[in-house]
C-alpha cells in the first residue's frame, strides 16, 4: 500500500491485514477485475475501499471517477462513513447516495465534484435520469453484497448502472455466496477476474455459540429482556414492522433500552437508531429481516430470534450478525413448544449440535463474549401504573424528575436538558418515550441513570400542559 494510507491505517490502529485484504488488494492496485466471496465481518470494505481510494483521481462536477454499488441504505452509509476519512486525506470527497432522504445534500456534494459515489441502485438511477450525475468517467467499480443484490431484484438496475461507467472500467465484486445470478453477473460484467476466497460459504456458524431456548409466547419479551441484561449489546429479529415496534416498548418498560429498525420508519429515525446502536447508547437494535440486511456492527454480543427464521439461510445470515472479524459471539432461538419439530429440523440442516432446553441466565452469563458488560438495567416501566411526578434533583429507581429542554439537535438526534442543578443532563432521542418530539423550552419528566460520559435522562416524556 501508499505509505500515505499506511500511516493512516496506523493511526486508526490497524497493522495487519485481514485474509480478504491481504488476498485482494495486490490485485486490486494492479487494475485486475477481483471476484471475491468473504463473509460478513471480514474486512472486505477495505479490502476494495484502499484500492479504490488510492485510484481516485480529481472529479469534474456531477461526474464521479469511482462508485461503490451497495443493496442497502444502511451499508451505503456505513461503507461511506468508513472510507471518508482515507478520501479526504487524498483531497477527494464521497458522497452516500440512497432513497428515504432528499435530493438536496446529494445533489450539493455531487455538484461539489465529490470523486467517489456510494449508491443504492434505486436512487443513483433516478440522478442519472434527472441528469444529476453522469457515469462515463467512473473508472472504478464495486458491487457490494452482490447476493443480497440478487435478493432484492437489483440485479437488472445494476447491469444498466454498469452500461453507464467507461467501457474500460476495473470492477470488484464481492458477494457471500456465489449462487447462478452472482455467478452470471461476474460473467457479464468483468474480464478475466482473480477469484479469491476467505471463510466458509456464508457467515461462519462455529464462530458463535448456539442456544435453543423453550419459552412460552407470553413469556418471549421478558426472557429476552434478561438476555440482554445478561450479554450486552444484542441485535433482535421479528417478522414484522408492528411486532419489531410493539417488542421495542416492551423491552423498554422492562428496563432495556431498545430502538426498532425497519422499511417503515424514516431513514434518519433508522439512521439515528443505527448510530446510538453503534455507540453503545441503545442496548438492543430490534429488527425485520429486511432491515437488517445492511446493518454491519462490530462488536454486537449476540443476537435474538424472537421470531422463528422463514429458513435456514435465513438463519445465518441473522445470526452473521454477531461474531464478526474474528470475534466471538452468542446467538439464542426462543422456540414456543409448537415450534419444538421444526427447531431440530434446522439445527440438522445447518449442522448445529444443540439441545432445546428451558432459558438459562446463568449458562448465557458464562458464554457472554470477552470484552462486553452485561447491560446495565435501567429502571423499568410498569404497564398500567401511574406515572410518578417526582420534583427533586436526582432520581432514584423508580423515580421521575421534572426539567425544561435547553437544546434538542434533531438530526444529530440527542440534546440537553436542564434539571435545576446547574449541570446540564444529556438526552439521547432512543431514551424519548414512544417516539415523542422534544424542542427546546418545553417542560420534560424523566429518570436519570449512569451513562457513557455521566449521568443520562431515560424514558423521557412530555408534562402536560
Amino acid at each position: 500500500m501508499p505509505a500515505d494510507l499506511c500511516a493512516r491505517l496506523a493511526a486508526a490502529g490497524i497493522t495487519e491485514p485481514f485474509p480478504i485484504q491481504r488476498l485482494v488488494i495486490p490485485d486490486a492496485l494492479a487494475g485486475r477485475d477481483v471476484s471475491g466471496r468473504a463473509p460478513t465481518g471480514s474486512g472486505k470494505t477495505l479490502a476494495f475501499g484502499l484500492p479504490l481510494v488510492h485510484g481516485l483521481r480529481r472529479a469534474s462536477r456531477r461526474r464521479p471517477t469511482a462508485l461503490v454499488l451497495a443493496p442497502t441504505r444502511e451499508l451505503a452509509e456505513q461503507i461511506a462513513t468508513e472510507l471518508r476519512p482515507f478520501v479526504r486525506a487524498r483531497g477527494h470527497a464521497v458522497v452516500s447516495v440512497y432513497g428515504g432522504v432528499g435530493y438536496g445534500p446529494q445533489r450539493k456534494a455531487l455538484d461539489a465534484g465529490a470523486a467517489l459515489v456510494v449508491a443504492c441502485p434505486g436512487r443513483l438511477e433516478d440522478l442519472m435520469q434527472t441528469g444529476l450525475v453522469t457515469l462515463d468517467d467512473v473508472e472504478h467499480v464495486v458491487i457490494d453484497e452482490a447476493d443480497r443484490m440478487a435478493d432484492m431484484g437489483f440485479l437488472p438496475a445494476v447491469r444498466r448502472i454498469l452500461a453507464a461507467t467507461a467501457p474500460t472500467r476495473q470492477v470488484l465484486l464481492f458477494s457471500a455466496t456465489f449462487d447462478t445470478a452472482v455467478a452470471t453477473l461476474a460473467a457479464d460484467l468483468q474480464r478475466a477476474p482473480v477469484r479469491h476466497e476467505t471463510g466458509a460459504q456464508g457467515p461462519d456458524m462455529a464462530a458463535a455459540d448456539h442456544v435453543f431456548w423453550q419459552v412460552d409466547r407470553t413469556e418471549r419479551a421478558a426472557t429476552t429482556a434478561r438476555a440482554i441484561q445478561a450479554v450486552g449489546s444484542t441485535i433482535v429479529f421479528c417478522r414484522t414492522r408492528h411486532g419489531a415496534d410493539r417488542l421495542a416498548k416492551q423491552l423498554v418498560r422492562l428496563g432495556v433500552s431498545a430502538a426498532p429498525i425497519h422499511g417503515g420508519r424514516s431513514q434518519p429515525q433508522r439512521d439515528r437508531a443505527l448510530r446510538a446502536f453503534a455507540d453503545g447508547q441503545v442496548q438492543a437494535l430490534v429488527a425485520t429481516d429486511v432491515a437488517a440486511r445492511g446493518v454491519h456492527v462490530d462488536g454486537v454480543a449476540a443476537v435474538v430470534h424472537f421470531d422463528p427464521p422463514a429458513d435456514a439461510s435465513t438463519y445465518v445470515h441473522r445470526s452473521g450478525r454477531t461474531a464478526r472479524a474474528g470475534a466471538t459471539g452468542v446467538v439464542v432461538s426462543l422456540v414456543e413448544p409448537t415450534e419444538m419439530g421444526a427447531a431440530r429440523d434446522l439445527c440438522r440442516h445447518i449442522g448445529i449440535e444443540a439441545t432445546i432446553a428451558p432459558a438459562n441466565l446463568g449458562d448465557l452469563e458464562r458464554r457472554r463474549p470477552v470484552g462486553h458488560q452485561p447491560a446495565p438495567a435501567s429502571a423499568p416501566r410498569a404497564a398500567g401504573t401511574a406515572r410518578r411526578h417526582v420534583h427533586n434533583a436526582r432520581s432514584s429507581a423508580g423515580t421521575r424528575t421534572r426539567g425544561t429542554v435547553t437544546s434538542f439537535h434533531e438530526r444529530r438526534g440527542y440534546g440537553f436538558i436542564d434539571r435545576g442543578t446547574g449541570v446540564d443532563l444529556f438526552v439521547h432521542h432512543s431514551s424519548l418515550r414512544d417516539g415523542q418530539a422534544i424542542a427546546p423550552g418545553q417542560a420534560v419528566e424523566f429518570g436519570v441513570r449512569p451513562g457513557r460520559k455521566g449521568e443520562e435522562a431515560y424514558e423521557v416524556s412530555l408534562v402536560p400542559a
